[in-house]
């Protein structure tokens, strides 16, 4: 393999970072890239790409790597409280005053599955898409949209993998290769379409809606900014910025969550920022001091608190001054 799409270079990096820094094993970094490439041949060759040499790489004969048991995620999370979540803004499924379920709409000639959260009762409001990580969806997403839920949105969170069965039947590995495999037209495709979906619901206030996600799901929110000028707003967590030659199609306020230790996005950010500062965008590009790429996940090792909290409440700012 002599070529990287954008997205499969972020999450090959992204899990290269992880390996490094341990919180990886080789045989999950491995089947992983295969997965995204097809092969264990053309991921021996993408890890050179990013930097992996030889030597750090297991010896195998394999075509593909074997399956393993699918992913927990997705489905609809339990009654008790999110597993492994640490942040106090943590929203179980169940809470009192919202209400939850996992609906489905058309996109592209079928239907698209979605995990929606909204507060009780018939007042209409504002309303968010939710873009997931390279995991798919699940439980702790889930719990991003019932936080947004209690905040007043009606928070819509698409498994981006329904047309292969969903997240929840996949193997847990395979789930980075199906997102980039599927690309990232398709995936701004059935946001476009939780769009329509949301604008035509009597509790959604019509065309007061906004967009996040988290990693991979940031760069297809940036992707999104670009191309549904309907959106108000959007807060995009550290994922790959569009091309400079797409900026001036944006249309939503667009605010971007950066980590001062995430070096592979955030080294990037001086020029994406003269570049934005360039059209007649409303934009802010904010860095959170001392904390690292996903540290807005509370389930995993690179949650804090206080920026997370922060990157929260400023994008609820962020929402409630355009959206």
């Amino acid at each position: 393999m002599t070529q990287l799409g954008k997205f499969e270079k972020y999450l090959i990096e992204e899990f290269f970072d992880d390996y490094r820094a341990g919180a990886m094993s080789q045989h999950t970094f491995t089947r992983r890239v295969a997965f995204i490439t097809g092969s264990m041949a053309a991921a021996a060759g993408a890890m050179a790409l990013v930097g992996c040499t030889p030597q750090e790489l297991p010896r195998s004969t394999d075509p593909m790597p074997t399956p393993s048991s699918p992913s927990p995620g997705g489905g609809t999370a339990s009654a008790a409280a999110v597993p492994g979540a640490k942040s106090p803004l943590s929203v179980p499924e169940g809470a009192a005053g919202l209400v939850a379920a996992t609906v489905r709409f058309p996109s592209g000639g079928t239907d698209i599955s979605a995990y929606l959260a909204r507060p009780e009762g018939d007042e209409a409001g504002p309303a968010v898409l939710v873009c997931h990580e390279n995991r798919g969806l699940t439980p702790h997403i889930q719990d991003v949209a019932r936080r947004f839920a209690k905040a007043g949105y009606a928070a819509l969170a698409l498994d981006l993998l329904s047309r292969e069965g969903g997240t929840a039947s996949l193997d847990r590995d395979a789930v980075p290769g199906a997102l980039t495999k599927a690309g990232a037209s398709r995936h701004v495709v059935d946001f476009s379409a939780a769009f329509d979906y949301l604008n035509a619901q009597p509790y959604v206030d019509s065309g007061r809606i906004a967009m996040t996600g988290y990693c991979f799901g940031g760069g297809i929110t940036w992707q999104a900014a670009t191309e549904l000028t309907g959106l108000k707003a959007t807060s995009a967590f550290y994922g790959p910025a569009p091309g400079q030659d797409k900026l001036s199609a944006i249309r939503p306020a667009v605010l971007g969550v950066y980590a001062e230790l995430d070096d592979r996005i955030t080294g990037a950010l001086p020029a994406f920022r003269d570049a934005l500062a360039a059209t007649d965008v409303r934009h802010e590009l904010k860095v959170y001091p001392g904390v690292d790429h996903a540290f807005h996940n509370d389930t995993g090792e690179r949650y804090n608190e206080a920026q997370a909290t922060a990157a929260w409440n400023d994008t609820l700012a962020w929402f409630g001054k355009y959206v």
